[in-house]
C-alpha cells in the first residue's frame, strides 16, 4: 500500500510497546486532512486526532483508544454548512497468528453469537495507528447531517394520498349523457 492510498500512517512496533504499556497521541496535519476530507467528500476537516494506550497481550497487543475530529459537511434538509463533533470508540486486539487464533483445538473456524470479535492480524510485528485512526474516522462520519432543529417537510405531505385505484375507479363512471 502507497502512501497515496493511505494518507495518514503512524506505525508503533510490538517491540517498542514496554511491559507496562505505551499512550500514542496522534494529530493529522492540514495536508492529511485535506486528502481525508476529499476521501469522505467533506466540506471541511479543521480537526482530526487520536488517543491511543496500547498493551501487550500475549504474543500480541490491545489497542484501546478514541478518534475524535470537527468535520465540516452541509446539512442535507437546509444545505446550510454545518460542523459536527465526531467521537469515536476504538478497541482491538491484534495477534500475529489469527489463523490459530480463530479456531478450536482441530483449528475449525467457529463463530457464534457468542464468540468475541476475532482479533486484527498483527503483520510484521507493527500496528498502523494512523490506518485505525481513519477507518474509525471514515466509518463515523454522518452520512445524512442534519442541522439541528432542521426538518424535511415534503409539499405534497399536506395532501392526501391518491388511491392506487383511482384510474380504475374514473374508467368505471358512465359516460357524459348516459345515465
Amino acid at each position: 500500500m502507497t502512501d497515496r492510498d493511505q494518507p495518514w500512517t503512524e506505525r508503533v512496533a510490538l517491540a517498542d510497546v514496554p511491559e507496562e504499556g505505551l499512550h500514542v497521541a496522534i494529530e493529522a496535519n492540514a495536508e492529511v486532512r485535506a486528502a481525508l476530507a476529499r476521501v469522505a467528500n467533506l466540506r471541511d476537516l479543521p480537526r482530526l486526532d487520536a488517543s491511543f494506550d496500547l498493551r501487550r497481550k500475549g504474543l500480541g497487543l490491545h489497542v484501546v483508544g478514541e478518534v475524535n475530529a470537527v468535520v465540516g459537511q452541509n446539512c442535507v434538509v437546509t444545505l446550510e454548512p454545518i460542523d459536527k463533533n465526531l467521537n469515536e470508540v476504538v478497541d482491538l486486539v491484534f495477534t500475529p497468528d489469527t489463523a490459530a487464533t480463530l479456531g478450536d483445538e482441530d483449528r475449525e473456524a467457529s463463530f457464534g453469537i457468542a464468540d468475541a470479535e476475532p482479533p486484527e492480524p498483527l503483520v510484521g510485528g507493527i500496528v498502523d495507528l494512523g490506518a485505525i485512526a481513519t477507518e474509525y474516522f471514515l466509518l463515523g462520519i454522518d452520512p445524512y447531517p442534519r442541522k439541528e432543529g432542521a426538518v424535511f417537510e415534503s409539499e405534497r405531505a399536506s395532501e392526501p394520498p391518491e388511491s392506487p385505484f383511482a384510474a380504475l375507479a374514473a374508467l368505471q363512471k358512465p359516460p357524459l349523457g348516459r345515465k
